[in-house]
């Protein structure tokens, strides 16, 4: 069974829509039997993401920091809930347990989540699908901004290979299941760079 790492932010945002594809989003990880795993938390649209997998029957894994879990906003009811110490582990932690890893709208945390899942694949650290889930045109700008990047020559072009923006849970989906896992021991040619000692990509996790 493969597993899904859900980025998400703690508050529900103003639209209605985001509750709602938060909770889509969570139904359909459970109806295509992937497991799930986030942040842990109880509050907001990780909450709804992680009561949707539920309910579905997912298997769904928290991942949370001592400090968060201390003031009370883990979820209780998850399959399993891992208290770690500080927020590296945590992100480390979910990008163990995960083969794909999709971002709902949340703040700060959460796209700090995900530039640090994008850097990561840049690397070689790991190779994995990374999809912006754009629920009401949320990550439009921000993907829009990766590309002027790339053209700027700031990330590289098979930055545009392993990373997917689509409003559409079916695309994502099939996105996953289509990805091709690339080579990632030739990082450093795709930023352009040669070495003269050539040394494994040292994990995180």
């Amino acid at each position: 069974m493969k597993s899904i790492c859900v980025f998400a932010g703690s508050a529900k945002g103003v639209r209605e829509s985001y509750s709602k594809s938060a909770k889509d989003l969570g139904l359909e990880i459970a109806k295509r039997e992937f497991s799930m795993v986030y942040g842990g938390g109880s509050k907001g649209l990780m909450g709804i993401v992680a009561d949707a997998a539920l309910e579905g029957g997912a298997i769904v894994t928290g991942v949370i920091t001592e400090r968060l879990h201390d003031v009370e906003v883990g979820h209780n009811n998850l399959t399993s809930l891992e208290i770690v110490p500080s927020m590296h582990d945590r992100k480390a932690r979910m990008a163990e347990l995960s083969d794909a890893i999709i971002s709902l709208p949340g703040g700060v945390g959460t796209w700090e989540e995900f530039f640090e899942a994008l850097a990561w694949n840049q690397l070689g650290i790991y190779s994995k699908p990374i999809i912006l889930f754009d629920v009401d045109g949320y990550y439009s700008k921000l993907f829009e901004f990766t590309q002027f990047s790339v053209e700027e020559g700031f990330l590289p072009e098979t930055t545009q290979e392993e990373l997917f923006i689509s409003d559409s849970l079916n695309e994502i989906f099939n996105f996953i299941n289509s990805f091709q896992e690339r080579n990632t021991d030739d990082w450093f040619k795709r930023l352009g760079l040669s070495l003269i000692h050539i040394s494994e990509p040292t994990r995180p996790y």
